[in-house]
């Protein structure tokens, strides 16, 4: 596994605005389509392709496509905001969804929805979720999808606590995970530190 944290000028740039308490549901999510276009790009460089003929206006020669089909999967319901900027630069990437929500007496989460499109066996996977606080929503959907047959899976969040990274390293040592910014700790109610709030409320206009 690999843990990757990119360190882009532009990413830097929006992310702070997304940071800051006083940016609108409007502009928070136009940062948001915009890094997620930006992460898309770094996290498909290396993936495989295959070449085929093709005729360009000169003469014949050898294209390349994509080897694989590529499914994301948002974590409900802020992970939808990674969606459409993804989508942007891939459009023929599939969706899946899964929603989690946790157990009041183990506090473990419980998978109450889960529909993923047809050949996630031999699918790149690339879970999708702003946020890796404690971890646990995320090693779950990967436990699930891994369930389901998915052997190639990507975890791409925004921002991330150490306590969630060391989960998934301990948990997925064979997923990559690349974020937008790895930061200082969780605080006592479980939120990432100094991260940016809850970003479904501040994504949707929801408290």
């Amino acid at each position: 596994m690999a843990t990757t944290v990119l360190d882009h000028a532009l990413i830097n740039h929006k992310l702070s605005i997304m940071r800051d308490k006083n940016t609108n549901t409007i502009v928070f999510k136009e940062n948001l389509d915009e890094i997620a276009m930006l992460m898309a790009y770094e996290v498909t460089k290396d993936l495989p392709l295959v070449e085929y003929p093709i005729e360009t206006p000169i003469c014949k020669t050898v294209g390349k496509k994509l080897a694989k089909q590529i499914i994301l999967v948002p974590i409900l319901r802020a992970g939808i905001g990674l969606v459409d900027g993804f989508r942007r630069i891939i459009p023929s990437a599939k969706v899946g969804h899964i929603g989690l929500q946790r157990d009041e007496e183990t506090l473990q989460p419980i998978e109450y929805y889960a529909k993923f499109p047809k050949g996630i066996e031999d699918a790149i996977v690339i879970v999708v979720d702003p946020m890796l606080a404690t971890g646990g929503s995320a090693s779950a959907t990967i436990t699930s999808l891994k369930k389901r047959g998915a052997k190639n899976i990507h975890l791409v969040c925004l921002l991330a606590a150490p306590e969630g990274v060391a989960v998934i390293e301990k948990e997925h040592p064979d997923v990559n995970l690349t974020l937008a910014a790895l930061d200082d700790k969780l605080n006592s109610k479980g939120y990432i530190v100094p991260g940016l709030g809850d970003a479904g409320d501040r994504l949707f206009g929801t408290d």
